[in-house]
């Protein structure tokens, strides 16, 4: 599949700001490749309301080197993410939980054995893009690229209320947990209406949002992209 955007279509349309990514400023020197279940166990036990809090999320912490989180290092027993100054912990949550998430200010938690300490946070709204992404979307092993694309259709079209117009997956990656291996794709939308592309944000795709899963974010200015390999 290969397809080309005449030009970048981020439009303009002022989104709600019912739910929101709150981008914590950290320092940690060093993380696990595979940190979405030691994240999430950790950002939990500070703030047990996001284990079932419908619109919250935990984003999965990615460094420079990763991009915009279509590559990952493949080692990931071996290798480890080197996080810099400019690196952020982002939780999207409801705007009525900001002051909760709040209390994370001046925390050291531990991830694996890593500490990582929380700074002050900012507030960043949702933004209309004609093209979102998912790092990771949960799959279940015995499903195929066609019934996974299917599914979602049929999910985007039971939050939005409208049918998705181009959709394609990319790279799949497994997430390590104490009941074993998830596995999850990279997945993209694209020419969804204003108000579709912020409730895909706002309520995601699938399960599994405490460990960064089904969490969209915009793609700006694509002119063209090929599916991973």
């Amino acid at each position: 599949m290969f397809w080309e955007e005449e030009e970048d279509k981020t439009l303009p349309y002022q989104a709600p700001d019912d739910v929101i990514d709150l981008s914590f400023s950290m320092q940690c020197k060093e993380l696990p490749i595979d940190h979405a279940w030691a994240l999430s166990q950790a950002i939990v036990k500070e703030l047990p309301w996001m284990e079932t809090e419908k619109l919250a999320g935990v984003h999965q912490i990615h460094v420079a080197e990763s991009g915009n989180g279509w590559e990952r290092p493949e080692n990931s027993e071996e290798e480890t993410l080197k996080p810099s100054h400019r690196t952020k912990l982002v939780l999207r949550i409801p705007k009525t939980r900001i002051k909760d998430a709040e209390t994370l200010v001046g925390k050291t938690i531990s991830i694996a054995g890593y500490p990582l300490t929380i700074k002050k946070p900012r507030k960043k709204t949702l933004v209309n893009s004609s093209v979102i992404f998912a790092r990771y979307v949960l799959s279940s092993d015995d499903e195929d690229e066609n019934s996974f694309l299917m599914r979602m259709a049929d999910e985007i079209k039971s939050i939005t209320g409208e049918k998705v117009k181009k959709m394609m997956c990319g790279k799949t990656y497994k997430i390590k947990t104490p009941d074993g291996d998830l596995l999850t794709r990279h997945l993209m939308i694209a020419e969804q209406s204003n108000d579709s592309s912020i409730q895909l944000q706002q309520y995601g795709l699938g399960e599994g949002r405490i460990l960064g899963c089904g969490i969209f974010l915009p793609h700006k200015g694509i002119r063209s992209l090929k599916p991973m390999e």
